[in-house]
């Protein structure tokens, strides 16, 4: 790199994945030749929690004092961290409706994850989910109303925090509102300011003034910027977020290597073009041949005078001070804090259960039918879906004939026989059913991870706003008639 800047390695800006469950030699020595200070790791890095333990070790020992390790445990469906206390999603929580319950759970979190060596959180998701067919969202915001957003996002937020774990909200400027998953393609959001303001900015600038940390969302907003993505946008990032929100903690990208960004602009081109927008650090995953592409290209445009040294060595300056306020410190999880959180989480799981349209537990001596899908593999984004073969241990003290398919959208996959068994579909997929349920009339509806299948077909539902074991078990009582199911839906399903 060019004379002037022996004290500035652009690797600290960014933020890598590794690979597997331990440092090898390479992957240390890639570390260490590009002075890299953050990583984020994935269901794939992670084994039990002593191995867990001695990766992020190994990896703060890498990194140095003001090391990052990231981790997107959000709760619901997006959990990494699975050996630890399961949270209920954010729109189980919204069901529940109680600020205090959400700082509990935000606390939980934080305390599982410290324990284990991570000192930031990718979450509280704090995007406004108005939009019933969104594909990557639902469950993981709070609600349809923004208000509710702000106010359980403080909220689980402070919980985290008062824990001594960083959080991040996002995704900002909010990706409530799209029928597109940015890990695909790429979402257009067009909508007046004014409409922004009141919706999908409204919890952002709630929490601004909070959150350690933000990470942006790859979504074009042409009101704000017609051409660049949010992640690239100087008018979204520099002027809103910056200078009209006055915001000065730690901007971080949503990953490059997503579709909407990846296949568009490359590693290397998103990597200089988001820090220039004002983002402080880059989340460069993929091979290592991209994540020395991003570390490359950040030299190559320092050099050039595309990039100000002022301006990044101020992103670092900012790293710095989130990484002095978190520190690494992980211990042992005490077994009596591991069954409180472990009851902070299935309280909150059971005061989300939700019920429609006057739904009630079958009988327990009346013969059924149970319809599910077999598996459910991983999106990448969430964890795989709940297996049918656990959906069948809900049902064991009925007279059930539980039929798993192969795929739940098929047109034939939910018709039964009229033989006189009621039925009970048990949708344990994520995708809305689309036409093909237009003459399905199960009996009962049991939505086990997005509520927005409720709108697909009328029929009486019971919503658990995801698939961790609380929510199976408040479940469970309830279709033996042993529970109560206390929760309002935080958006709009009839």
């Amino acid at each position: 790199m060019g004379g002037g800047h022996e004290d500035f390695h652009p690797g600290q800006l960014v933020m890598v994945g590794i690979r597997g469950k331990s440092l090898d030699a390479d992957q240390t020595a890639f570390l260490r030749r590009n002075h890299i200070r953050a990583v984020v790791l994935f269901r794939d890095n992670l084994g039990d929690e002593d191995q867990v333990r001695a990766l992020t070790r190994d990896l703060h020992n890498v990194l140095g004092a003001h090391a990052l390790i990231g981790i997107d445990q959000e709760g619901g469906a997006v959990v990494r961290a699975t050996f630890l206390p399961q949270p209920p999603s954010a729109m189980a929580l919204g069901a529940a409706g109680n600020e205090r319950l959400a700082q509990d759970v935000g606390a939980a979190v934080a305390r599982g994850l410290r324990s284990v060596g991570f000192n930031w959180n990718f979450a509280p998701v704090v995007d406004v989910n108005n939009n019933p067919l969104n594909p990557v969202i639902a469950e993981r915001s709070f609600s349809a109303d923004p208000q509710d957003v702000a106010r359980l996002g403080t909220a689980w937020m402070r919980g985290g925090l008062s824990e001594g774990v960083a959080c991040c909200i996002k995704h900002f400027p909010g990706h409530g509102d799209t029928s597109i998953d940015s890990h695909l393609d790429l979402p257009i959001v067009d909508k007046m300011r004014d409409r922004l303001d009141a919706m999908e900015l409204l919890p952002f600038r709630a929490l601004v003034h909070e959150a350690p940390a933000i990470m942006t969302a790859h979504i074009v907003y042409r009101s704000i910027d017609r051409e660049h993505p949010a992640t690239l946008s100087r008018a979204v990032l520099g002027d809103l977020l910056r200078r009209e929100f006055r915001y000065d903690g730690v901007v971080i990208t949503d990953s490059l290597v997503m579709n909407a960004i990846h296949d568009r602009y490359g590693h290397d081109r998103a990597a200089v073009m988001a820090l220039s927008a004002g983002a402080d650090m880059v989340m460069a995953l993929g091979s290592e041949r991209e994540q020395n592409a991003a570390v490359d290209a950040i030299a190559g445009a320092l050099d050039r005078g595309e990039l100000s040294l002022e301006a990044l060595s101020k992103a670092r300056a900012r790293l710095d001070r989130l990484a002095e306020r978190f520190p690494l410190r992980a211990g042992d999880y005490a077994s009596a804090t591991r069954f409180a959180d472990e009851a902070i989480m299935l309280r909150g799981w059971a005061l989300g259960l939700t019920t429609l349209d006057g739904a009630r537990p079958p009988p327990i001596d009346r013969p059924i039918r149970v319809i599910t899908q077999r598996t459910v593999p991983s999106d990448g984004i969430s964890e795989a879906g709940l297996p049918g073969g656990r959906i069948a241990q809900l049902f064991e003290r009925f007279d059930a004939d539980v039929v798993q398919v192969d795929d739940l959208l098929r047109p034939d996959a939910a018709r039964a026989p009229r033989d006189g068994r009621q039925t009970i579909l048990a949708s344990n997929i994520h995708a809305r059913y689309g036409e093909q349920a237009r003459d399905w009339r199960p009996d009962l509806h049991l939505i086990l991870w997005n509520p927005f299948q409720a709108l697909d077909f009328a029929v009486p539902s019971v919503i658990t706003w995801g698939y961790g074991n609380g929510a199976l078990m408040a479940l469970h009582e309830w279709l033996e008639g042993r529970g109560d199911a206390p929760g309002r839906a935080p958006v709009p399903l009839r």
